[in-house]
C-alpha cells in the first residue's frame, strides 16, 4: 500500500495523414487528413436500402454533408464539418448509387404481428434477404449499405416493444407450447408456419442486433441510419431546436463512421507502443436457461483497429460472484485464436498482451492464458470498471481535469477518463466525474503505463468523431458485442473486423 499520489497524464495523441499528430480527432481530420488518405480515398462504393422515401432523405442528407455544416454553438466544442471531400477525401458519385426498393405497406404487415419474436424476424428478413439477393445477383460492388428504417422499426422492434395496432394485430395461430412439443419429437415435421414460428424464436428480439447477426460472414458492412436522424419529419420545435444543436456532430459522426466501415483508418494511436496488443473479454448470457454465456475477445492492435473472436459458450456465469470465468481449455484456446491471428499480420507474435476484462481472473483461466503466451509474449490482465462512489474536487469551477490518476497501490489506480478539457476550456456534462478503477491483477505491468493506454483507447471509437469516450474501446463496445453474438442460436461469423459488429 502507497501513500497516495496524484498525477497528471497528457492528453494522448492522434496520428493523422503524413504522421501528423492532434489530440482532437476533428482538428487532425480537419488540417491533415485521415491517416488512411494515401490507401483510401476517391469514390465510396455504397448502396442505399429502404423505402423510396426515406432512400431520397438518406441521399438529401449525404448532399448535406458535401459541404460545410456550421454549428450555431461554441465552434470550440462544435468545431465546423467542411464536407466529406475536403475532410477525408471521399465523396459520393450520385449517378452511381444501388439502390433497393422496400415496401412501406410490406414493414406495416411486419409491425402488425403480435408476437415480438415474429414481428421483429419478419422485419430484419425485409430488408436481409433483398440484401443478400443484391449480393448474389448484381455485379456492381457495395462495400456499405446504408439501411435507412422508419421510426416505427425502431420503436417496435425491440425487447418488450408491442406491436403497431393500426389496421389490426396480426395474432399467431402458433403457440409456444406446441414448439416446445416439436422439439421433443425431431422426427415430426414442422408445417410452414410452425417452421416459421420456430425460426423465428431462434433469434433475439432486437432489430439491430439480429441483422448484425444474420449478416455475420457475409462480408456485407451495414450502418443503419433511424429516419429521425436525416429528417425534422415529425418532431415538434423543441426537438427540432435541439437537432439544429447538434447538426455539426451529426454530420461529424456519420462521415467517420462511413469512412471507416468503407475499410479506411480515420486516426491511429499517436504514441504507439510497437509489439503491444490489447484483449478485451466479452461475456453475455445466452438465450437459454441457466448459466451459459457466450465469450468472446475483441484485439486491438497498436494502430487501434480490432478484430472480434467468438469463443465457445459454456457454463462461464457464476451466480454467487456474479462473474464470468472460463476454463482452462476454453481460455487457452481464445488466446491462442487472438495471437495466431496477429502473427498472420505481422509475421511475429505481440511482445505483451494486456487483457482487459470488468471482474478479476481466477487461477483457471488465468493458466489457460499463460500455456496459450508461453514462449511467445508476456500477458499483463488488467480489470476496469466504473467507480460510482469515489468522488474528487478541487477548489475550480470545473471538475477535475480528464486525465487525472489517483495511485494507491503498486497495482491500482483511480483514472477520470472524464473531467475537464483545457482544449474545450470546460468540461463536459454537468455532473462531478467519477473515475474508473484500474488494477494489474495478474502478470507484471506499470500502473502508470496501463492507464495512459487506457487514455489512449478511449480515444478509438470510430462509431462516432468524438474527443474522447469514458471507457476504452475494448470495454465500450463490450456489451453490444456480446449481444449480436447471441442474438442467434447459429452465427458463422468466424475472425471479423470491428466494423461488422458496431
Amino acid at each position: 500500500m502507497l501513500e497516495p499520489v496524484i498525477k497528471y497524464l497528457s492528453e494522448p495523441t492522434l496520428t493523422f495523414a503524413h504522421g501528423q499528430k492532434a489530440i482532437d480527432p476533428r482538428d487532425g481530420l480537419m488540417l491533415f487528413g485521415p491517416f488512411d488518405a494515401n490507401r483510401y480515398f476517391g469514390q465510396m462504393n455504397i448502396g442505399i436500402i429502404g423505402p423510396n422515401r426515406l432512400r431520397r432523405l438518406m441521399i438529401d442528407y449525404l448532399h448535406v454533408l458535401d459541404k460545410p455544416v456550421f454549428s450555431d454553438e461554441d465552434v470550440n466544442k462544435h468545431p465546423t464539418f467542411l464536407g466529406l471531400e475536403s475532410v477525408l477525401g471521399v465523396f459520393v458519385n450520385y449517378e452511381n448509387i444501388p439502390q433497393i426498393d422496400i415496401s412501406e405497406n410490406s414493414i406495416k404487415e411486419a409491425l402488425r404481428h403480435q408476437d415480438n419474436h415474429v414481428r421483429v424476424h419478419k422485419l430484419v428478413s425485409i430488408y436481409v434477404d433483398k440484401i443478400t439477393d443484391y449480393l448474389n445477383e448484381e455485379e456492381r460492388t457495395v462495400n456499405l449499405w446504408l439501411v435507412v428504417i422508419p421510426e416505427g422499426i425502431f420503436t417496435h422492434g425491440r425487447p418488450k416493444s408491442s406491436a403497431l395496432k393500426m389496421g389490426g394485430v396480426i395474432k399467431s395461430s402458433v403457440s409456444r407450447q406446441v414448439l416446445k412439443n416439436r422439439q421433443q419429437n425431431l422426427f415430426e415435421e414442422f408445417n410452414n408456419e410452425e417452421e416459421a414460428f420456430r425460426k423465428a424464436y431462434e433469434y433475439e428480439v432486437n432489430f439491430h442486433n439480429q441483422m448484425k447477426a444474420r449478416l455475420l460472414g457475409s462480408g456485407i458492412t451495414t450502418q443503419i441510419i433511424r429516419e429521425s436522424k436525416i429528417s425534422f419529419s415529425g418532431m415538434d420545435s423543441k426537438q427540432q431546436l435541439q437537432e439544429e444543436k447538434i447538426k455539426t456532430a451529426k454530420a461529424w459522426n456519420l462521415a467517420v463512421a462511413l469512412y471507416y466501415k468503407m475499410g479506411g483508418l480515420p486516426w491511429k494511436m499517436g504514441d504507439v507502443r510497437q509489439g503491444v496488443c490489447y484483449l478485451g473479454l466479452v461475456y453475455k448470457k445466452t438465450q437459454d436457461e441457466g448459466k451459459n454465456a457466450c465469450c468472446a475477445a475483441q484485439m486491438f492492435l497498436d494502430s487501434g483497429d480490432g478484430m472480434v473472436f467468438r469463443g465457445n459458450v459454456g457454463p462461464w456465469w457464476n451466480e454467487e460472484t456474479g462473474e464470468y470465468h472460463l476454463d482452462k481449455v476454453d481460455a487457452k484456446k481464445i488466446i491462442s485464436r487472438a495471437m495466431q491471428s496477429y502473427f498472420s499480420q505481422f509475421n511475429r507474435y505481440p511482445t505483451e498482451v494486456f487483457i482487459h476484462a470488468k471482474t478479476y481472473f481466477n487461477d483457471e483461466e488465468w493458466d489457460g492464458f499463460q500455456e496459450a503466451a508461453e514462449g511467445k509474449s508476456q500477458i499483463i490482465g488488467v480489470r476496469i470498471r466504473n467507480n460510482n462512489v469515489f468522488k474528487l474536487y478541487r477548489e475550480h469551477q470545473y471538475s477535475v481535469p480528464r486525465g487525472l490518476m489517483l495511485q494507491y497501490d503498486d497495482n491500482k489506480a483511480f483514472l477520470w477518463t472524464k473531467g475537464y478539457l483545457p482544449r474545450f476550456k470546460t468540461q463536459i456534462g454537468l455532473e462531478t466525474p467519477n473515475p474508473l478503477d484500474i488494477q494489474i491483477d495478474r502478470g507484471n505491468g506499470n500502473i502508470e503505463t496501463v492507464c495512459k493506454d487506457i487514455l489512449s483507447l478511449s480515444k478509438l471509437n470510430y462509431n462516432a468523431c468524438i474527443y474522447a469516450d469514458g471507457l476504452p474501446v475494448t470495454l465500450k463496445f463490450a456489451e453490444s458485442i456480446g449481444e449480436i453474438l447471441t442474438s442467434a442460436k447459429h452465427i458463422n461469423g468466424g475472425v471479423l473486423p470491428f466494423k461488422f459488429y458496431i
